[in-house]
């Protein structure tokens, strides 16, 4: 994804209680998403009210999605039909990839940093905020004033699109060299206890999954969301790195468990409630 404008449409979901756009993401990245198909929108309402989201908050979500360029809408008859824009599809790529492929911790680490520094006008609220937002997505830790650090090497210039702060922004690579110790860079960088206290809460919250949801649909959402809110802050630091007993990989292997259970049944259910067209017959509309 060009703007990792994940960390955007994601920013700000509670993992307890996840917002009906974190459940939209979810539902639109494993059930639309390379099927080449819209979906009704009275189908999407039924899905989000299994996973307790009222009508109104869903309505007043995929109109704002809409609005921003995440959605397409067509009107077939009385009945509105919602399919994926080119800009939804990237994000939801980038989110697909973080959750199934890039892994909670960092084997491979060669000791080199990313370090980047900005100083933008203090008219220019937006833009530090989607910065900002955009450099913790891709890893980034606050070391110190106007200075972010990530560990590997990170490619910055996707994270500027579309902010024109080319001219604001200095990025460098290196590696620390004595007296520097790593340890502390990461203990300075990053609140590496609240990190923690957040896989321990998901591993908390779905050692009985039955309980959180009343079908395999919406439980599918609800896992896929909450793991998505639970790694978004998260750097993947070097695993020689990271504390004794780091609970990262335990959560990680606890959702891709509980997913691999739910994702059958949540198909077979998704197939069966949802009203759909494929995209050649939308764009005929």
């Amino acid at each position: 994804m060009s703007d990792l404008a994940v960390s955007e449409a994601t920013e700000g979901i509670g993992a307890e209680s996840p917002r009906p756009q974190a459940l939209l993401l979810a539902f639109f990245g494993g059930h639309v998403l390379g099927r080449g198909i819209h979906v009704a929108t009275a189908s999407v309402l039924d899905v989000l009210d299994r996973a307790g989201v009222s009508e109104h908050a869903t309505r007043s979500t995929l109109s704002r999605m809409a609005r921003r360029g995440l959605l397409h809408r067509v009107r077939r008859g009385r009945h509105v039909y919602i399919g994926l824009t080119e800009r939804s599809r990237a994000i939801l790529h980038d989110g697909e990839r973080r959750i199934w492929r890039d892994g909670v911790v960092n084997r491979q680490w060669d000791g080199t940093w990313t370090l980047l520094g900005f100083s933008m006008p203090e008219s220019w609220q937006r833009q530090r905020h989607a910065l900002r937002s955009r450099l913790l997505w891709a890893g980034f830790g606050s070391l110190q004033s106007g200075l972010w650090i990530a560990p590997g090497e990170v490619d910055v210039p996707p994270l500027l699109d579309g902010l024109d702060a080319d001219g604001h922004v200095k990025v460098f690579q290196g590696r620390a060299l004595p007296p520097t110790e790593v340890a502390a860079i990461i203990q300075e960088a990053w609140d590496v206890d609240r990190l923690a206290g957040r896989y321990r809460a998901f591993l908390s919250r779905w050692q009985d999954p039955l309980a959180q949801a009343p079908d395999s649909l919406a439980r599918d959402l609800l896992l896929e969301s909450d793991w998505l809110q639970t790694i978004r802050h998260d750097p993947r630091l070097p695993r020689e790195h990271l504390p004794a007993g780091w609970p990262a990989e335990p959560a990680q292997e606890l959702f891709f468990g509980l997913s691999a259970e739910a994702k059958p049944a949540a198909r077979a259910t998704a197939t069966e409630v949802l009203d759909t067209i494929t995209d050649e017959q939308a764009d005929e509309l």
